[in-house]
């Protein structure tokens, strides 16, 4: 369930990972199977792949995309990030990680797994599927400082984001901005990438935020290592830009979004590509 897009440049030391754009559930989550398509997609980073397949394609950088929907294996959490309400035996107490690894409840609130699966599972899930995606990626990473001769990598982890906070987030009932960016707060990039990133959407004509009301994942904390040379930057785009988050359906804005994307990860490569060598 594992899907690279783009391919490797020899010029290039940027990567993509996109962990929730997965609408398949894996045959393993027999507990989400009956429940309805709407309440499916609720989550769902949908058409996040398709809005950076041609810029990737185009410029040669790889994107690794899951198909694995995140509610049965969420890639942008640690495998311990389960509770007594999804895990057998987990020494987290219910509630604690509702939105962990495996989903227990969406972000309206809505109950998703009806019993803790045995820890068994959890750890053929972990097998599966998280550790499947990480050893991928940090094989690609392995390859391009290699192929490059390279010290530093760069690294975008592309997400969506609601137009609006909902009750499982800090900023409930806020309209949001256009993107919103993410360092970990100062940790998971330097801020001169950071400042490209927030420069390039700025002047793309998208309204920007930084670690509000998102700080960054997993994948940032996990990958973003500025003093051994990785770079992560969390991107979360606005879903009201280019569809109906309604109906879950492309508006007619989604072509000029790919496009503003196209020249947003154009210019991301060439700024770097102009960063002196650390």
């Amino acid at each position: 369930m594992l899907q690279w897009l783009g391919r490797t440049s020899d010029k290039i030391p940027l990567i993509l990972s996109i962990p929730h754009s997965g609408e398949r559930v894996p045959p393993e989550a027999k507990w989400l199977s009956g429940l309805s398509s709407e309440l499916l997609m609720t989550d769902v980073d949908r058409f996040v792949d398709e809005l950076y397949r041609p810029a990737v394609e185009e410029l040669g950088v790889p994107a690794l995309v899951t198909q694995v929907h995140r509610y049965a294996a969420d890639l942008n959490r640690y495998p311990q990030d389960v509770d007594a309400d999804s895990v057998e035996g987990s020494r987290n107490p219910s509630g604690s990680f509702s939105k962990g690894f495996h989903w227990v409840k969406t972000t309206q609130d809505q109950r998703i797994m009806k019993a803790p699966i045995s820890d068994a599972l959890h750890q053929e899930i972990v097998k599966n599927y998280h550790d499947r995606f990480h050893e991928e990626f940090e094989k690609r990473i392995a390859q391009i400082r290699a192929e490059q001769g390279i010290r530093r990598i760069y690294h975008l982890d592309c997400h969506s984001m609601p137009s609006v906070g909902t009750g499982a987030h800090q900023d409930q009932g806020k309209k949001r901005a256009d993107v919103v960016i993410s360092d970990f707060n100062g940790k998971s990039a330097s801020t001169r990438f950071k400042d490209l990133i927030l420069r390039i959407f700025d002047e793309n004509g998208f309204l920007t935020a930084c670690n509000d009301p998102y700080q960054g994942g997993r994948i940032t904390q996990r990958y973003g290592q500025p003093g051994q040379g990785h770079e992560t930057i969390q991107v979360e785009l606005n879903r009201a830009l280019y569809m109906d988050e309604l109906t879950r359906e492309k508006r007619k804005e989604f072509d000029l979004i790919r496009s503003q994307l196209s020249n947003v990860l154009e210019e991301v490569a060439e700024g770097i590509s102009h960063f002196p060598e650390s």
